[in-house]
């Protein structure tokens, strides 16, 4: 089998309402689709997660895997990345994540050619309904969605994902800038929805260490699950681990200094970011060697989250729930998705490959949405009109 053909089409997927994270208004997601054709008639899909890797994809791992064994992920990846040491040495890693993202459907070409589901293929699942979170966060109203922009809103949207869709896992994002806010918040959520349910928080790294100090000694109380990146270093969050016993967790992949310096806990990754389905079983591999977790990214579309899906069936080590922002997807490139969970899981897709296939009329609208639109911005910032804010918030 050779690959004869790899297209890339970016695409734009909004949420139903923005939602404020540290580097402002957060209003949806850009990717990059990718479909690598075979002369056998077999379409691999894959997923970027973000659209400029897309082009790097068109530029420079297109060409260099035309020709290529779509089974021979070795030799596939030895055309497209140069040795990991260097890319991290010099901060070129373009190549590492848009060669991710091509991967991916090069297993689910494998998964095809052999007709079996990905799961499978890593060894079988040991689970099949994975759970995911609900996810909070501070959202203005946009077409009458949103309007969570108080405590009290907050509490009273988890009580509804509870009631309708059985949650009882939820993690959001607190980041107006206002410690005593977060705390009044996770108080309430607490009174709320009792004690039998998990509570996660995300500040994007908003806090400085004084901060984080005062808000973690607050809401130690009311049984927080994890707290990701309160601080913007894992130095801090080594500082921050001598006055809270509140789990960390991070984006950044960095282990060896995260084993080093006993935080953070966990890592929350992309696995296309990671360079590939492959380095991920690896890293996953080498998490679970160091006493370190690991779950999935959020954010997704439905591609990249088949993926998840499959890995965390077939891999014990990951038992807490994954990120998601599935309710608040307004559509998604695949057929009958986006994925949304009901009683805190999905389960796992049974086809060959990732068990998922593209939705040609939500694929050309949302490839029309880029085109016209450009990428989705994730750093608008009303109170500064074409200005960064910078870190931390307080």
């Amino acid at each position: 089998m050779k690959i004869t053909d790899i297209r890339v089409t970016h695409v734009n997927v909004p949420f139903d309402a923005p939602f404020w994270w540290t580097a402002g208004l957060y209003g949806g997601a850009s990717k990059s689709i990718v479909e690598v054709e075979t002369d056998e008639g077999l379409v691999g899909l894959g997923e970027a997660p973000w659209w400029h890797f897309g082009e790097v994809i068109k530029a420079e791992i297109a060409p260099a895997l035309i020709g290529a064994d779509p089974l021979d992920l070795a030799d596939c990846e030895a055309r497209c990345v140069p040795p990991w040491q260097i890319t991290a040495n010099t901060g070129e890693n373009a190549a590492s994540v848009a060669f991710g993202a091509v991967e991916l459907a090069l297993w689910d070409i494998r998964g095809k050619a052999f007709g079996l589901p990905l799961y499978k293929l890593l060894g079988g699942a040991v689970r099949k309904d994975i759970p995911f979170s609900e996810y909070f966060a501070f959202r203005p109203q946009q077409d009458g969605a949103g309007g969570e922009m108080s405590p009290e809103a907050i509490v009273d949207y988890c009580l509804r994902m509870r009631a309708e869709h059985g949650s009882s896992i939820f993690e959001g994002k607190l980041i107006l800038g206002d410690p005593e806010l977060e705390i009044r918040t996770v108080r309430m959520l607490r009174e709320a929805l009792g004690a039998g349910v998990q509570l996660k928080l995300d500040s994007n790294m908003q806090w400085s260490l004084t901060t984080a100090r005062w808000v973690l000694r607050e809401i130690e109380p009311f049984n927080i699950r994890n707290y990701e990146d309160p601080v913007a270093s894992f130095e801090e969050m080594a500082a921050l681990r001598q006055h809270s016993r509140i789990p960390f967790s991070t984006h950044v992949p960095d282990l060896r200094r995260a084993v080093a310096l006993g935080a953070p806990d966990t890592f929350v990754c992309n696995f296309a970011a990671l360079g590939g389905l492959s380095r991920t079983l690896k890293f996953i591999a080498a998490c679970e060697a160091m006493g370190k977790g690991f779950w999935c990214y959020s954010n997704d579309l439905g591609i990249m989250t088949a993926a998840y899906l499959h890995v965390v069936a077939a891999t014990p080590w990951i038992t807490e729930a994954s990120q998601s922002l599935f309710r608040w997807q307004v559509g998604d490139v695949i057929e009958d998705g986006p994925f949304r969970q009901q009683n805190d899981t999905v389960r796992v897709p049974e086809g060959p490959g990732l068990g998922v296939a593209l939705d040609d009329g939500a694929m050309k609208r949302w490839a029309a949405h880029f085109a016209e639109n450009g990428p989705m911005n994730h750093f608008t910032d009303p109170a500064s009109p074409g200005r960064y804010r910078r870190l931390p918030l307080n």
